[in-house]
């Protein structure tokens, strides 16, 4: 079988792998139906991932058809289409116990632990399958797990209806975050520096939008919220100055989630804490997100709608991959389907 494994920072090759065998009872063999791409590829592959580990196969958000499995499995059939989860933990650790798998000390992602998606075939453990409706696109399907991160990164910051929430950044997650937000409720503005992404914001459901490279985003908020400011801020832009401005679009009593993994620190005064009572909470993955992130999809309630704008082979990951990294503003969700 094919499978595009990266080597080393921009060292990506397409090359033939034997095929995955099932070796445990609890193993399902999968074939592969699309993979997206996701930013957090484009900065492992340039080597800024610092969980990653060479060579590996990337590709976390990933559907396919089952062809196999192992004794212990009785809840799935050959040609059940499933949305793979890509973490597997022990089940033992302090977070595990805490209800927060996804932080596990011993957690294995794929596609940054151990291998991912972009391959044709694929061997997951069963409780990383998750059914969804044969009538659900490929290229719809894989948009489940980014839509979980927009699940738990809302439900760490406890969004609901009435909120004014305020998401840094109009990517393929600040728009996940958009209709998810959306869906519990909440009123939301969202800045971007491409005019294009905050009207694409818009057709998502935003109620207002701004871009900080032409508007001061503060006094913009301030006027949205009269005086109140952002209950909740959400920095799905993941830069140093998008976390730090955090702290002044937000409002008393309110609540910051993180989901950026940039090492750059920035300087934070404990005042806002201590004046505002704020809550600052990291967002990592997902937790326990897959099956109602599934079922809104089944139900309509969230969909492509437009967040999928490129459909290519798999054997052309790099010429996708290139064109993510110089054209930014022309990409909103990469899919890479496989033939059969």
């Amino acid at each position: 079988m094919k499978a595009a494994v990266v080597y080393g920072p921009n060292d990506l090759r397409i090359e033939e792998r034997p095929m995955p065998q099932i070796t445990a009872a609890d193993d399902v063999l999968v074939k592969i139906r699309a993979v997206g791409v996701c930013g957090s590829d484009i900065h492992m592959l340039a080597g800024e991932n610092p969980f990653a580990k060479f060579p590996r196969v990337m590709g976390h958000e990933m559907v396919g058809e089952v062809v196999e499995f192992g004794e212990g499995v009785h809840d799935l059939e050959p040609g059940d289409h499933i949305v793979i989860e890509p973490i597997t933990y022990s089940g033992k650790s302090y977070a595990v116990r805490r209800g927060m798998p996804n932080v596990s000390e011993d957690l294995k992602v794929n596609g940054v632990h151990v291998d991912g998606g972009q391959q044709e075939y694929l061997v997951i453990k069963n409780i990383q399958a998750h059914k969804i409706r044969k009538d659900i696109p490929w290229t719809t399907a894989v948009l489940a797990e980014p839509y979980t991160i927009a699940g738990q990164s809302s439900t760490r910051g406890q969004v609901g209806a009435a909120d004014r929430v305020f998401i840094h950044g109009a990517g393929p997650i600040g728009i996940a975050l958009t209709r998810i937000c959306k869906v519990k409720g909440a009123t939301v503005m969202v800045s971007d520096v491409v005019d294009d992404k905050l009207e694409f914001a818009k057709a998502s459901g935003a109620d207002v939008v701004v871009n900080p490279a032409k508007d001061d985003i503060v006094q913009a908020v301030s006027e949205w919220t009269d005086g109140e400011m952002a209950n909740i801020v959400i920095d799905a832009a993941c830069l140093p100055q998008t976390f730090q401005k955090s702290f002044d679009l937000v409002s008393v009593a309110g609540t910051i989630v993180v989901l950026g993994m940039n090492e750059t620190p920035v300087p934070i005064a404990q005042k806002p804490f201590m004046a505002k009572q704020l809550t600052v909470v990291g967002s990592r993955l997902q937790a326990f997100q897959f099956d109602p992130i599934i079922r809104l999809l089944e139900q309509g309630v969230i969909g492509d709608d437009g967040l999928v704008t490129h459909v290519i082979p798999f054997e052309k990951v790099q010429e996708g991959i290139n064109l993510m990294h110089e054209h930014p503003e022309q990409v909103k969700k990469l899919v890479l389907t496989f033939e059969d």
